[in-house]
This record gives structure tokens, C-alpha cells and sequence, in this order.
């Protein structure tokens, strides 16, 4: 599931901030700790404050301010998101599932709180029901890349290979410079022997521009 955790981590990330270094961040939340200790009440400082603890992977201290938010905004959608992605990364998977199952009740056409609730089902080892969700998103979301990717990991994780090469091609169709799809494509076809296939990827890979850098180490595993 690493590659999973990765494509995952990245779609659920607090994609809207700004990239900064880790001190800026810190910097940030020193700022953000002084203004909520004024306004002990406002959701919108706690809510800012608990992103960028996520950003810095203080989970607990993000959970607490998501807990506060929702005593003062009960169902707010954001907290309701931080808090069951900070339990996700704290391995405590039902009570993000409960937050995810309540996210998509409140906001039933969000593909990442599906997703998050399908991620969260495959950690608890219930992966019919996941399958069933990422099924679900598909018929959803049918012109987004990533739910298919989503799908063919888990079909990588069941040994469904083929299945699994289909959705990877079909996110390339819709995505072609997606080097996690290609990577992933990549284990497949290697998984099962098929080092010719592979190369061919590799060579259109390398001819799309993509950087060799990310290829090489693949080029020697397709001899």
C-alpha cells in the first residue's frame, strides 16, 4: 500500500496553502497560537491553525483544535476533514472513519471524503466494503485519473493484475504524464515478467519528456 499511502496523502494534503519551509510553517503557527489565545473563539483562526499543524504532522494538537471548532460550529465540513485525516495518519482508523462517514453524509458529491472513507476501509482489512466505495466513486467521478489509480492499487494489493492494468491505462488516457500511474503500470508488468511491455512504457515514458531521472532505475529492472 505505499504507493497508495503516497497518491492518498497527496490528494488529502492541505493542497490550498501555499508551499513554505518547515520554519516558515512554524513560524505560521506561532503567529496563528497568539491570535487564537485573543479570539479563543474564532473557528476560522482554530480551523487555519489546525491546517497548518497538518502541515507539520502534529496531529493530536490538529485533532484538539478541530474538537474545539466543532463544539463552537457543530458540522463544520473542514474540521470534520482535518480531524479524520489527522486520525488516518495516527492509525486510529474508526474514529476517522466515523468522521469520513459523516464528512460524506454532509457532502455526499466530495471524491476526496469517498476517497478518504474508502482509504480508510482498506486500512481496517475490510477491503470488499472499499472496493465497493471506489466502485462507487468511479461510476462518480468517471473523467478523474486519480479514482482510478485509487482502484488499481487496491486491485494490486487483491492480485488482480489485469483489472488493475486496465484502470492504470485508463487514468493514462485521461492523465498521460502521470509518473505514478506509469511507475505503478511498471510493477505490474515486471510483477509479472513482462519486461518487453515494460521498456515499451519506459521508451514513450522517456519520449513524452518525462524526467530520466525517475526512469533509470526502472530501465535496469526491464532486463
Amino acid at each position: 500500500m505505499a504507493r497508495a499511502l503516497t497518491i492518498l496523502t497527496l490528494l488529502f494534503g492541505v493542497t490550498c496553502m501555499k508551499a513554505q519551509t518547515p520554519k516558515q510553517w512554524r513560524d505560521s503557527l506561532s503567529v496563528l497560537s497568539k491570535q487564537v489565545d485573543t479570539y479563543p473563539h474564532s473557528t476560522d483562526l482554530r480551523l487555519r491553525k489546525a491546517a497548518v499543524e497538518l502541515q507539520l504532522l502534529e496531529w493530536k494538537d490538529a485533532v484538539e483544535d478541530c474538537d474545539l471548532v466543532l463544539k463552537e460550529a457543530p458540522g463544520n465540513l473542514a474540521a470534520i476533514y482535518y480531524r479524520a485525516y489527522a486520525n488516518n495518519s495516527m492509525r486510529r482508523y474508526e474514529l476517522a472513519k466515523e468522521d469520513y462517514e459523516e464528512f460524506v453524509r454532509l457532502a455526499p458529491e466530495s471524491m476526496e471524503g469517498r476517497l478518504g472513507l474508502a482509504y480508510t476501509y482498506i486500512q481496517l482489512g475490510r477491503t470488499s466494503e472499499a472496493m465497493d466505495k471506489i466502485n462507487d466513486i468511479v461510476e462518480m467521478f468517471p473523467d478523474s485519473s486519480v479514482v482510478y489509480v485509487a482502484r488499481a492499487e487496491l486491485e494490486k494489493e487483491l492480485k488482480q493484475f489485469d483489472v488493475a492494468l486496465y484502470d492504470l491505462d485508463k487514468a493514462l488516457e485521461l492523465n498521460p504524464r502521470d509518473i505514478d500511474s506509469i511507475i505503478s503500470k511498471l510493477e505490474i508488468l515486471i510483477e509479472l515478467g513482462r519486461r518487453s511491455e515494460a521498456k515499451k512504457v519506459l521508451d514513450n515514458a522517456a519520449k513524452s519528456g518525462l524526467p530520466m531521472g525517475r526512469l533509470h532505475t526502472w530501465y535496469a529492472k526491464c532486463k
